[in-house]
């Protein structure tokens, strides 16, 4: 008579907040799977259910709570980690069904608390778990195409409005060449964009004061400049570079050397940089940089070097002091930057961070009024950046393609070199072929653009 394997207790997960967090998600359900774990895609097939919390703005709690109560709701068996897991005591408080609580990037903690509610299954025939090979890669929660590189954790700046340090730590870099085998890897199976993420990339290796490993014969540096040298290496399975993108990188003066590398191709020329502000004083206030003149100067220089490069960057307004000639600063800084992509954040007072002590709060109607300024300015940047790409054939990436409408035209959505997953715009594509899949990086001659979004056609077909 045949034995019956135990079924395979599931795990279903909502992973919240910045990719950084995402990331995690990925590593924990990659270790839970090789314990024996399935994966559950909705509340009713789980045994439990993970949430990973966002408490970097007391907004992202609100979500994050939300999040818990629905998976309680739905499903009753709930594990909570991530930033907010440093307030555990709010979160029982609120929900004392709670299993348990751990903290951000607390793998382990996360595991032991997913064995004690719902343990694997034991017995002769664990071996036949599926373990983690390199026919059974790493869960991914992304698209097969795009894959994010996480190359440090926690962040050693003091920053007045944030308390990531306090939720995730001092800097802790990787080491580089196990950052490099791993970005090899996503590349062979089917990565062609590396969106490398930390609290800080400009700061990669400080803590190991930039120690050397041997790679491929060679050492490297654990530092950004060498680490995106090495990046711009990768080569697909049908030989081509993949696109390399770098997400919260701080303006120190090494940044300078990797915009030859965009320009050679190397890096995907684009750069992610949280000015925050552009007025002295409130950087200052802020603790932030406040060259704001010098910044301006690079953004020059870098243009010299490599044309096509993109910036995004985002920006508070509101923050306790700032007047409105510090606005008005920020608004004329904004006019001489021409920066491609802009974000903004309305200030929010946040359980643990210094800028909640500094005077001259800035009413809520005020940052209001601020906030719709300075999306309409950058707006307007952005708009006309847009339309000078019209005419132009640019490379883009497919994210999704579409079913065929009446006529039998297939639709294709996609991003050109300047957009990043989930945060910038994107390329809409008519009449493409059936041929074309999720991944192909293809030339897309503009033809249209909006505030946000451009359209186009494959060119060489």
């Amino acid at each position: 008579m045949a034995t019956q394997l135990p079924p395979q207790p599931k795990v279903g997960m909502v992973s919240l907040g910045c990719p950084k967090a995402l990331v995690d998600s990925e590593r924990i359900l990659t270790r839970l799977r090789a314990d024996g774990y399935a994966m559950s895609p909705d509340y009713a097939g789980a045994d439990v259910v993970l949430v990973n919390t966002c408490g970097f703005l007391d907004s992202a709690k609100e979500e994050s709570l939300a999040a818990i109560g629905e998976a309680i709701a739905e499903n009753g068996r709930v594990i909570v980690t991530g930033c907010m897991g440093n307030e555990a005591e709010a979160i029982r408080a609120k929900f004392p069904a709670v299993l348990a609580v751990t903290g951000a990037h607390q793998y382990e903690a996360v595991v032991e608390a997913v064995h004690e509610a719902a343990p694997p299954g034991q017995g002769p025939f664990i071996d036949l778990i599926p373990q983690k090979s390199a026919e059974l890669p790493d869960i991914k929660l992304t698209p097969r195409h795009y894959s994010y590189l996480k190359i440090s954790e926690g962040c050693n700046h003091s920053c007045a409005f944030c308390i990531i340090p306090q939720l995730r730590g001092k800097l802790v870099s990787r080491r580089i060449d196990a950052v490099l085998r791993e970005a090899e890897k996503l590349v062979a199976a089917g990565t062609r964009e590396l969106l490398v993420i930390s609290q800080d990339t400009s700061a990669y290796g400080v803590d190991t004061r930039h120690e050397s490993r041997d790679w491929h014969g060679r050492q490297v540096r654990a530092h950004m400049t060498d680490l995106a040298r090495e990046l711009g290496q990768l080569r697909t399975p049908q030989g081509a570079p993949p696109w390399v993108r770098l997400h919260y990188v701080y303006p120190y003066p090494h940044v300078d050397a990797v915009i030859p590398l965009m320009a050679e191709g190397l890096l995907t020329p684009y750069l992610d940089i949280p000015f925050q502000h552009a007025s002295p004083k409130v950087l200052k206030a802020m603790k932030r940089p406040a060259n704001d003149a010098k910044v301006l100067e690079r953004l020059a220089a870098w243009r010299a070097i490599c044309p096509e490069i993109a910036v995004r960057s985002s920006f508070v307004v509101g923050f306790p002091g700032e007047t409105e000639d510090d606005f008005a600063y920020l608004l004329d800084w904004l006019d001489e930057a021409q920066l491609d992509r802009v974000g903004a954040f309305r200030f929010e007072p946040v359980a643990g961070a210094a800028a909640n002590d500094l005077p001259g709060a800035v009413p809520e109607a005020v940052k209001e009024e601020r906030y719709a300024r300075l999306m309409a300015r950058t707006e307007a940047i952005g708009t006309a950046k847009l339309a000078a790409k019209i005419g132009r054939t640019l490379p883009v990436i497919i994210d999704e393609v579409g079913e065929p409408d009446e006529d039998g035209d297939i639709g294709a959505t996609g991003r050109s070199q300047a957009d990043a997953p989930e945060i910038d715009g994107n390329v809409f594509l008519r009449n493409v072929p059936k041929s074309l899949q999720s991944g192909d990086i293809v030339e897309v001659e503009i033809e249209q653009a909006d505030a946000h979004d451009l359209f186009g056609y494959i060119s060489d077909i």
